[in-house]
């Protein structure tokens, strides 16, 4: 269940950070009702637990006209008061001392500017803020810290917003029809002028025909080259064998060379003897 709980307080923030602005570390403005709910459940660091429930860094806030409430209220609630004053304070420009409801209001106001958390157990004071947009709204139960869903005039309040972001103003509508007025009526000259000076050069002599004029080549983008078919890798292809046939060479005597070596001389012992004899 806990579990479950931080992936729906994920989802909210991000609502609130993606269309409202909210950033960390995240503002909390407590009211004497969350503050004496924290005491009497003694959740002793209220800061961690907020953190813990937003996953992110916090920082507490009340004002003056919330600890002065608390501090009327008697002995019952000497320890609320007590960590009250241990919070950061919120600018209050009230001369009197005003109801914590009231002073909540001033602060945070309708835009809710300074991008508070507004953390209470106040039902009425809840159900009022649900109707402005960009507040996140945080209660107690029991030990436990929860970070109310966005309302569902809150939804409503950022499609309409982002609508409008999506359209053109006025202005700017204005502005773009004349700009097109302004290019038509150009347009419209220029074509009048070519159609008259046509008109002019066609009852001079209608023999000689305008050259048609081609568009320059641009140079400044990027130029392409055409591809053309390309041969055969010549690295990839297998060489020839060359096969070397032998060559035949005619002899003077008309014997061929290759004959001539292997022909070995023979010679007669008999003839030697013959000689010697003689």
């Amino acid at each position: 269940m806990k579990v479950k709980r931080m992936k729906h307080h994920r989802k909210y923030l991000r609502f609130y950070t993606a269309c409202h602005g909210f950033r960390e570390p995240y503002k909390i403005f407590c009211d004497g009702t969350f503050i004496h709910h924290l005491v009497k459940n003694q959740i002793t660091v209220p800061g961690q637990a907020l953190t813990n429930i937003l996953g992110k860094p916090t920082k507490l806030f009340t004002t003056r006209c919330v600890i002065a409430e608390l501090h009327s209220l008697g002995m019952s609630f000497s320890k609320s008061f007590e960590e009250a004053r241990n919070l950061s304070l919120a600018r209050c420009d009230h001369e009197k001392r005003k109801g914590a409801a009231g002073c909540i209001d001033d602060v945070i106001g309708e835009k809710n500017s300074e991008h508070f958390f507004l953390a209470t157990q106040d039902n009425e004071l809840r159900k009022r803020f649900r109707e402005i947009p960009g507040v996140p709204l945080i209660f107690g139960l029991r030990k436990s810290l929860i970070l109310e869903p966005p309302s569902a005039l809150q939804k409503d309040f950022v499609k309409l917003s982002e609508e409008q972001r999506s359209r053109m103003p006025e202005t700017e509508k204005m502005l773009l029809k004349r700009g097109i007025s302004k290019i038509a009526a150009e347009d419209e000259n220029a074509t009048s002028d070519a159609h008259d000076a046509s008109g002019d050069e066609g009852l001079r002599d209608p023999l000689i025909s305008v050259p048609m004029i081609s568009a320059p080549r641009r140079t400044d983008g990027p130029q392409f080259k055409r591809k053309k078919p390309k041969g055969p890798n010549p690295l990839s292809r297998k060489k020839k064998k060359i096969t070397e046939k032998p060559s035949i060479a005619p002899n003077k005597d008309g014997d061929n060379a290759s004959t001539k070596r292997n022909r070995k001389r023979k010679r007669s012992r008999g003839s030697k003897s013959e000689g010697g004899d003689a």
